[in-house]
């Protein structure tokens, strides 16, 4: 098609653009796709995930009309549980400190299954998270933390079937197209500039969504709503986030919403590059330090490691790692726990020392206090209420008494060589704070709480869903759902 008259124009192409594209294209609009990464870097963050998807479920039932190719045996050898809208709610309310907007938050949990299934009916696949999410008790593996299926080939595997599926109902996706502005009459928006190829030219539309992601990407911008210190955080996932969709949507009087000052943001590898590396993935991620210790440079624990199951406190501890001195922390372990890390613990490109002494360990960790360092260790030793079966499927209460900052569970001692050890510092995901849009329709809300003609929004870019914390694998969901009610409200929108 000539450039001009598509009735949606998605900005952005990854999971939440192409849930609105698709959309869009089922209720018959013509829809335009325009990403401004090159093709070889194409799919936002949707690409770096590990493709872990949260919903609602409320059984092997549910999870068999998701995934139809789960075996006998395996139904048989794991216990999935059940994760119903209670729950989902009950997660987002206490991670977000009962700051999620409610509408927001509504759609969110009663559309997540729905949106599951459109999304399987579409042709995406789905299987178990058995590599993280379940460990192997008594012969049969046991999920936890609510979490329990991952798209086929992860983020990257996402990513490339729905480019497949949206090419393949006639939506045109453009690359190296970057979106600089929206054209805006006064009234309603009637287009987009783009610049490709060092030239800006404007392509009309009925209805445009913005998909484009957040501004983790921009280290001034999370330098003035973060704060400072934050330019010197690592990027997960994509260059591109800097924040274009939401600056020309507040240009045009949207109104902004959410946790500004909010980010999800994780313990990442110390000598991890400044932006996400493709060959490695979400790799960089260190996420087994429920079962370790976490000390900073002075050798001194900063937070509970044990708090909570590791999908509810590591979106949040990023934070807790960027405000320590100098910006990092070494993750503890001993031989007890090594062999329940993460494969991402495994990988060639990572920092690590090990040691079969905790004197010969507190030497080569770096940057770290080693006096302070062991008499932390020491203390923590103490501590541990060794009485307490450890388990790591559950909350298992196993903890240490009388620290001024406890390990809640999981709490081993340290003292079984060899002992292993990781450098991390903070890597940041995607931004909280974004625009405000109509929960039922995707429409941006502008300043005067008036919804802005011709205007959608879905994913990152959207504020009011997450705030201080978040629970894992709900970006994805989040993207699907709102990318889906943008797009049907853009296709709506359009006559």
């Amino acid at each position: 098609m000539a450039t001009g008259d598509y009735d949606v124009i998605v900005v952005g192409a990854g999971n939440a653009a192409f849930c609105a594209a698709m959309t869009a294209r089922e209720a018959g609009a013509t829809v335009l796709v325009l990403e401004r990464a090159p093709e070889d870097e194409n799919g936002g963050n949707s690409r770096f995930t590990a493709g872990a998807i949260r919903f609602a479920y409320n059984g092997v039932d549910d999870l068999k009309a998701l995934m139809p190719d789960l075996t006998g045996d395996e139904i048989a050898n794991t216990d999935f549980g059940v994760y119903d809208t209670d729950q989902f709610f009950d997660d987002m309310f206490r991670v977000t400190r009962f700051r999620t907007d409610p509408e927001l938050c509504e759609r969110l949990v009663r559309q997540s299954f729905e949106g599951m299934t459109w999304l399987r009916e579409k042709g995406v696949r789905f299987v178990p998270i058995y590599g993280r999410q379940a460990f192997k008790i008594d012969g049969k593996f046991k999920f936890w933390g609510g979490l329990t299926v991952e798209s086929w080939g992860g983020g990257p595997g996402l990513v490339d079937r729905e480019t497949e599926l949206a090419k393949g109902m006639g939506i045109e996706i453009r690359y190296d197209a970057r979106v600089v502005d929206l054209i805006f009459d006064g009234h309603a928006v009637t287009g987009v500039r783009v610049k490709s190829g060092g030239v800006v030219h404007e392509v009309s539309g009925k209805s445009v969504v913005l998909a484009s992601g957040g501004f983790e990407s921009n280290p001034e911008w999370r330098t003035r709503y973060l704060g400072p210190g934050w330019e010197l955080a690592k990027v997960r996932g994509t260059r591109f986030n800097t924040g274009d969709g939401i600056r020309m949507a507040l240009d045009i009087g949207a109104s902004p919403y959410g946790n500004w000052s909010g980010c999800h943001a994780v313990g990442w590898d110390y000598n991890a590059p400044e932006f996400g590396d493709l060959t490695v993935g979400d790799n960089f991620q260190k996420h087994s330090y429920p079962w370790g210790l976490l000390v900073n440079a002075h050798g001194r624990r900063f937070v509970d490691e044990g708090a909570d199951f590791r999908n509810y406190t590591y979106a949040k501890y990023g934070r807790e790692v960027l405000n320590q001195p100098d910006q990092f922390a070494w993750q503890i372990f001993d031989r007890k726990v090594i062999h329940l890390l993460r494969d991402e613990y495994r990988i060639r490109r990572v920092t690590k020392v090990t040691a079969d002494s905790l004197e010969d360990l507190a030497g080569k960790l770096e940057g770290v206090d080693p006096k302070g360092f062991l008499s932390e260790i020491a203390a923590y030793n103490d501590a541990v209420d060794t009485d307490t079966p450890f388990d790591p499927n559950v909350k298992d209460g196993r903890a240490t008494h009388g620290l001024a900052l406890p390990k809640s569970n999981w709490a081993n001692r340290i003292d079984e060589p060899p002992f292993e050890a990781y450098q991390i510092t903070c890597g940041i995901t995607f931004t909280f704070g974004g625009l405000r849009i109509d929960p039922d329709s995707g429409q941006v809300i502008d300043t005067d709480l008036a919804p802005i003609p011709g205007l959608y929004a879905a994913g990152e870019l959207v504020g009011g869903i997450f705030c201080f914390n978040y629970p894992g694998g709900t970006g994805l969901m989040s993207g699907t759902v709102f990318g889906r009610i943008a797009g049907a409200g853009a296709a709506a929108g359009m006559t």
